[in-house]
């Protein structure tokens, strides 16, 4: 196993009513649900809070793409949020690829016998965690961290 730096990172699933957040253990070995924070013009302060909350060592936003990898609206989306938060933020911010996270997280949420409306509420801090659990096995499994950091205050290429 490859060493992965120590540190709280915050898992960030970007939808455009809610996003979702989730965090990692100190080891990085697990990620956990957070919450999930509607979105608003308050969204990056409340994001802000808790990556000061946690400590944490950086946040890892999902950028959503296609299944052969395209940009969609969502992509876009994604993007001009990351870039607003690593321009609001001392915390590093990194775009992780998060392909089917948000599918992933309804299929776990069905198994568990939840249905799509009960599980509305949750869904996003779900595909945060699944988001966020990829990037640490990236890490742990090749030694680099996962996605492309952003740099603070500038657009992401």
């Amino acid at each position: 196993m490859t060493a992965i730096r120590r540190g709280i990172r915050l898992g960030v699933d970007v939808g455009k009513a809610r996003v979702g957040v989730a965090r990692s253990d100190p080891d990085a070995l697990l990620a956990v649900p957070v919450e999930t924070v509607p979105r608003s013009d308050t969204t990056i302060r409340r994001l802000l809070e808790l990556a000061a909350e946690y400590e944490a060592l950086e946040f890892l936003v999902g950028l959503p793409t296609n299944l052969s990898g395209a940009d969609t609206p969502s992509t876009t989306d994604a993007r001009d949020f990351a870039a607003a938060l690593a321009a609001a933020s001392p915390t590093p911010v990194r775009l992780v690829d998060e392909r089917l996270s948000t599918v992933s997280a309804h299929s776990a949420l069905r198994s568990a016998g939840r249905s799509q409306r009960r599980s509305r509420n949750i869904v996003d801090q779900v595909a945060a965690v699944v988001l966020l659990q990829q990037a640490l096995d990236v890490e742990r499994s090749s030694g680099n961290p996962a996605g492309v950091a952003l740099p603070p205050g500038q657009e992401p290429a």
